[in-house]
């Protein structure tokens, strides 16, 4: 075990979540637990992680897990492995939870210059109906931003989702593409908005964000064939086409095609998205935890043919550099691999010492200066 990757996760610690340290060392080589030297207090390594409290083989349930991810039905992994099929919906919820947090603490969290955006929905079959799946693309960096689940796809799905890219998006000029439903305009000009407090008293006032466009694409089909109107919602068409320049190779017409591709990757890889399907998914917590699943391998730990760099080698011609969405973003230095990926520990936020009356002591005063 790398104790330097390890941190505590006692609530109550002042060292928690920090790890490289000094301060965790081993308690049990047998029982595969560590000790932190800070507050006293002993952990599994696997705290954390999908696998604790886990009796399964991990390198099965990982095996598992990935067979899932790509498209396997769960009837077959029930059939081959032998396993109950309550037990696999328990790994795969685990895993779902674990990807969630995780996506939130690289995606969610971080502060991207995102220049062009697409967003568009996939009506999932579930049982006794059926879920809408709102989810949103990084054009330049192929990056899944993330997504959203509704039983129904109206306002407020579409609000959820662009307040969602709101948060990870920087105050520069952006470009929003997407279909023809009428809800993408407003929640996007509702969201992209700043606070901006007033001295007097009442409501702050709040204003918008320069520099955003918006496009739609909206497809008829009719008799004669597909009919497909590009509008500019907001925005002067020079933005629009230097916009879509910087981010695309080809820099072509307004379009939807990442956010479409996209959508047929998720598909091709859950079972429970793919047209005329008898692999329903029981519960909405099994389609959500999907979706964080499939977003994480297709973020860290799958190569994109559309990325990749072309490295000279100087007399014996060139190499190509393959990379990820989220290293391409600058998210990550490497690519990841499936055990890295489950394995992750999502860190803890740092320790504030609680709040007392009265001066805080030596030791108070100590702690706060080493770990605060």
């Amino acid at each position: 075990m790398n104790l330097k990757q390890l941190f505590c996760p006692n609530i109550d610690c002042p060292a928690r979540g920090q790890s490289a340290q000094g301060n965790i060392v081993v308690h049990s080589q047998k029982e595969k637990r560590c000790l932190c030297t800070v507050c006293g207090k002993s952990f599994a390594i696997t705290k954390g992680t999908l696998f604790y409290r886990l009796r399964s083989d991990p390198k099965t349930v990982m095996c598992v897990i990935v067979l899932l991810a790509y498209g396997c039905p769960p009837q077959a992994i029930v059939k081959a492995f032998g396993f109950d099929e309550r037990t696999v919906k328990n790994w795969w919820q685990r895993a779902g939870k674990h990807c969630e947090e995780l996506h939130d603490h690289l995606v969610g969290q971080s502060q991207l210059d995102l220049q062009q955006v697409q967003a568009d929905e996939i009506k999932a079959k579930v049982q006794g109906g059926h879920l809408w799946m709102a989810m949103a693309i990084m054009v330049s960096t192929r990056l899944w931003l993330g997504g959203v689940i509704s039983t129904q796809r109206d306002r407020r799905l579409i609000q959820s989702l662009a307040d969602h890219i709101r948060r990870i998006a920087l105050c520069r000029p952006l470009l929003l593409a997407v279909d023809g439903l009428a809800s993408y305009p407003k929640a996007f000009q509702r969201a992209f908005r700043t606070e901006v407090s007033s001295r007097g008293r009442g409501r702050p006032r709040k204003y918008a964000w320069p520099d955003i466009a918006i496009v739609q694409v909206v497809k008829r089909r009719l008799a004669a064939g597909l009919e497909i109107e590009r509008r500019i919602v907001q925005g002067c068409p020079h933005q629009v086409h230097r916009l879509r320049q910087a981010t695309q190779q080809a820099v072509g017409v307004i379009n939807t095609a990442y956010i479409e591709r996209l959508n047929a990757t998720f598909r091709l890889r859950l079972c429970y998205l793919t047209r005329r399907t008898r692999a329903l998914a029981q519960q909405p917590e099994t389609l959500t935890a999907g979706l964080f699943i499939v977003g994480c391998f297709y973020n860290l730990c799958d190569v994109h043919h559309s990325l990749r760099l072309r490295l000279s080698v100087g007399q014996h011609g060139f190499r190509w550099v393959q990379r990820t969405p989220a290293l391409a973003t600058g998210l990550t230095d490497h690519i990841w691999t499936v055990d890295e990926l489950l394995m992750y520990r999502v860190p803890l936020p740092r320790w504030s010492p609680p709040k007392k009356n009265g001066r805080p002591s030596k030791e108070t005063l100590r702690l706060i200066e080493r770990w605060c």
